[in-house]
């Protein structure tokens, strides 16, 4: 996990070993959330201060338990040495005295059994919050909930660890400053803040699934922890048709991550993907997710999108694509839930039925949303009907501009490769 060393914690009796190296990071991301959800809710206290104390103990708990064994409470042994961080960090506060005969008075013996109460959905929603910027939630909901250090989040987002640093902090306060409080939302609230957080998650699988800068295609430790998340939010409202279909869209999408690059990290378009390299098992379960979620729960974009990438995984072959029904699902999703993507992909179905020339007359009308204005797709989709009509000259100059624009170095090479090929 790239912990550094952290405060020492109540030493247990030899614990149980964890098979692998990775299984240790695992249960310390699966206990994060709930540990700090206890101490939200039972001690109290500012969010910054215990998501501080949290830190620490994890730090704690990766310094001792490969040596020590994981003690059989690993959650109560957590809570104890958080709370003990916490109450150091309230000694330091002017209302000290108060606060720290109100802490010692609740101080809970060493591994005391702690409640099951689950409290990812709220943590969930507070990480969300509307005071917040997106990208501090998206930090935010990555360190609180999906346990990763700062550090893991500034190499997962390519940015400086220090910035991640920032806005974390500067989320913390923003969330002090609104007065949001630690619990579920009104009801009559809680459907825009479960949207935020599908948002928020699908941004994270986004970046993940299609690094938008650097020399890797992916990375992925964000899509596997947006998907775990994602699977966390589903097990606490498994009736929402939404939840389920976003999860259903990230399992079917992050299927075909294998066939994507080749030995050396070029880019493998989806027509040219080796779709027995594809994932079955994650495929199966999203088409079964997504499948008896449409059957019972009202349409939503995420539905209709894990519908699309559905009828692609289900395809034996490019050739055998059902591009008529893909075009149909894009059609309700432009009228559902319309955006710039929305626009791009739909244009792309629209030519694989109805010819090139069809695909670049409405591509002309659609660049002129401010929101496509110089995007590199739009240059690569021009590029691809090009060619397709059979104007290589300038599918060529089409592909060297929208590998100009890219910032993903593995897109680049693939539109310069293009480019070249036609120009020979």
């Amino acid at each position: 996990m790239g912990r550094g060393r952290g405060a020492a914690g109540p030493r247990p009796a030899r614990g149980r070993v964890l098979s692998t190296p990775g299984a240790l990071e695992d249960l310390l991301r699966e206990l994060a959330p709930q540990v700090l959800g206890v101490l939200l809710r039972r001690f109290g206290g500012g969010f910054d201060t215990c998501e501080d104390a949290v830190q620490e103990a994890l730090l704690a708990a990766a310094t001792q338990w490969p040596a020590e064994g994981v003690p059989g409470n690993p959650k109560g042994w957590l809570v104890t040495v958080a709370h003990r961080r916490q109450t150091e960090l309230w000694r330091n506060e002017s209302a000290r005295k108060r606060r720290e005969e109100t802490a010692f008075a609740q101080l809970p013996p060493d591994q005391e059994p702690v409640d099951a109460r689950d409290d990812t959905l709220t943590l969930l929603l507070l990480c969300c919050h509307p005071s917040l910027t997106t990208v501090s939630q998206v930090a935010l909901t990555l360190r609180a909930v999906g346990g990763l250090t700062t550090a893991e989040i500034a190499r997962g987002l390519l940015v400086p660890e220090g910035t991640v640093g920032q806005r974390i902090s500067r989320a913390k306060q923003r969330i002090k400053a609104s007065g949001a409080r630690f619990g579920l939302p009104p009801e009559s609230e809680l459907a825009d803040r479960v949207s935020a957080v599908l948002h928020v998650l699908y941004l994270i699988f986004n970046e993940g699934y299609t690094a938008s800068s650097g020399s890797s295609l992916y990375r992925v430790e964000l899509s596997a922890e947006a998907i775990r998340l994602a699977r966390q939010l589903r097990e606490r409202l498994p009736e929402d048709g939404e939840v389920a279909g976003l999860l259903a869209l990230m399992l079917l999408t992050d299927a075909r991550r294998a066939a994507r690059t080749d030995a050396d990290g070029g880019l493998v378009p989806l027509a040219a993907q080796d779709r027995s390299r594809w994932n079955a098992d994650a495929i199966a379960e999203g088409v079964d997710l997504i499948t008896a979620t449409l059957a019972r729960a009202p349409v939503g974009p995420y539905q209709l999108q894990a519908a699309i990438a559905a009828v692609h995984d289900e395809a034996a072959t490019a050739a055998d694509t059902d591009w008529r029904e893909i075009r149909a699902l894009y059609e309700l999703l432009h009228t559902l839930a319309p955006g710039p993507m929305v626009t791009l992909n739909r244009i792309v179905a629209i030519a694989m039925v109805d010819g090139a020339e069809t695909g670049l007359r409405e591509l002309a009308e659609a660049e002129g949303d401010p929101a496509l204005a110089g995007h590199h797709r739009v240059a690569a989709i021009r590029a691809h009907l090009l060619d397709s009509s059979g104007d290589r000259e300038a599918a060529a100059a089409q592909y060297r501009l929208a590998a100009g624009r890219t910032l993903s170095l593995p897109e680049r090479r693939y539109l310069e490769q293009r480019a070249e090929e036609l120009a020979e």
